[in-house]
């Protein structure tokens, strides 16, 4: 009779999340997600499992970002038949966001293929397809938050709010390890901040033997989400009066519809004045906006509030979805001042790229950097203040201003992590930080250890550990 956790993705670094709770043959994983970084090493992990996925009972999906969600296709393919849990609006996320991972994926291995046939090499294949995704959805199973479910026998979950995106939740799992002896393991996911827009506020840590926690900023603190609003409307206001563009390269699940409602509210509030034109341009973005206004019953009080009072906090007059190809290429040509909020939200992928290269050695445009940046992605690249960068090969001068608002970052800062965690202190046998690179996760750890929380690991990738 054996129990262990198993650390396979999101170990030392922010990328990949999969972690595996291991009890007497039966096994449970947190999260699936897709690594992200340099593109051969990203795609060499991707395609790397930590075990037979045949032999995986069930997942636990905390949330639908693509670094948390965005391998399960490939494990369904490669063998997988469990259930899938999550929340409802994390399931209806998920199908959308998934859909669309694999037509990037189709759409990139064709354009890679194309260059290896000139040299010679031989092709690559996606790393799943349009039906492995199809067959990923018909395995989620929708779960309310506070509800207790059997996971697999002598397991148990139960999911609360973290506050991180549109149905995200941390997981405490109870394992039987024997008659009389139960452990606890309690996974924040990826753990949101108190004040957030359209969000609710993350729920207390529930108690627990075990504790898996985020790590993303724990050595950082952000700006205050209060005073996001007036930074957001200066940054417009000075981008327009150069004439420029505003360029934003955003998660089309989450932070791209936070941008817009912030937009709304700066309008409605007067901070900006009405007729700056706002175009989403993102498919991805689009879809998902639906998904938000199909589940109001998350919202917030005070977004809550807002959407009843506009009809739909998610649109207003100069506010533009666009949906095809032709239309985004389009707005290279429109002259005048705008925002371009586009998609991936750390510069690896999709139509951000095109809108950067066409506006990246403008100095009246401005490029926006609002949330987490990977190592090895062009998005950190910029927020480093590099002056050359290079999109789709070619080397671009980067003359548009660069401007970083910390504040809109969906995930707990180090004291806030800290404030999370501080009350479950007296009953933790040992603590696993993930999701984060060394430096954040050792910060972090020390503080833990000050504050009276001695067993502090940071897991190496596929490091094993018993439960006891």
């Amino acid at each position: 009779m054996q129990a262990q956790l198993r650390f396979h993705g999101a170990a030392k670094e922010v990328t990949g999340s999969m972690h595996l709770i291991e009890v007497n043959g039966d096994v449970v994983c947190l999260d699936c997600g897709l690594f992200q970084g340099r593109r051969a090493e990203a795609n060499a992990k991707n395609r790397t499992l930590p075990c037979d996925p045949r032999s995986i009972g069930a997942v636990i999906l905390t949330h639908a970002h693509v670094d948390h969600c965005g391998r399960l296709p490939l494990l369904v393919k490669s063998g997988f038949t469990g259930a899938i849990y999550a929340t409802p609006a994390t399931c209806d996320l998920a199908e959308v966001l998934l859909a669309d991972s694999a037509h990037i994926q189709q759409e990139d291995t064709e354009y890679w293929n194309k260059k290896r046939v000139k040299k010679g090499d031989a092709p690559i294949e996606p790393l799943y397809s349009q039906g492995d995704v199809e067959d990923t959805v018909k395995l989620l199973r929708p779960r309310g938050l506070r509800e207790t479910f059997d996971v697999l026998p002598g397991m148990r979950a139960r999911l609360h709010e973290a506050g991180h995106m549109l149905g995200s939740c941390g997981a405490k799992v109870e394992a039987d390890l024997r008659p009389g002896k139960t452990r606890s393991i309690v996974y924040t996911g990826d753990l949101g901040r108190k004040g957030m827009d359209i969000l609710r506020d993350p729920d207390p840590l529930p108690e627990c033997d075990y504790l898996i926690c985020e790590s993303t900023y724990g050595g950082r603190q952000h700006s205050r989400p209060e005073e996001m609003r007036e930074e957001f409307a200066e940054i417009i206001k000075e981008t327009v009066a150069r004439g420029g563009k505003l360029i934003i390269p955003s998660f089309a699940v989450g932070r791209t519809q936070v941008l817009v409602y912030e937009y709304h509210m700066c309008v409605h509030q007067g901070l900006i004045p009405k007729g700056i034109p706002l175009v989403v341009d993102s498919p991805l973005a689009v879809r998902a906006t639906e998904v938000f206004r199909k589940h109001p019953e998350v919202f917030d009080e005070e977004s809550s509030a807002f959407n009843h009072l506009t009809g739909d906090m998610l649109s207003c007059d100069d506010c533009e979805y666009t949906q095809d190809v032709e239309e985004s290429k389009r707005l290279h040509d429109r002259k005048g001042p705008m925002i371009i909020i586009s998609a991936s939200g750390m510069c690896e992928v999709g139509r951000i790229l095109h809108h950067l290269k066409n506006n990246i050695e403008n100095p009246m445009n401005t490029i926006l950097i609002v949330g987490f940046q990977a190592e090895n992605t062009l998005g950190r690249r910029l927020l480093e203040k590099a002056r050359q960068v290079k999109i789709f090969g070619e080397t671009y001068q980067v003359s548009a201003k660069i401007k970083v608002l910390t504040g809109f970052s969906a995930h707990a800062n180090s004291m806030e992590l800290m404030t999370a965690v501080e009350p479950l202190a007296d009953r933790l046998r040992r603590v696993f930080l993930v999701h984060g690179e060394t430096s954040q996760s050792e910060t972090l750890a020390e503080a833990m250890r000050k504050n009276g929380i001695a067993d502090v690991v940071i897991p190496e990738p596929d490091q094993r550990f018993p439960i006891e």
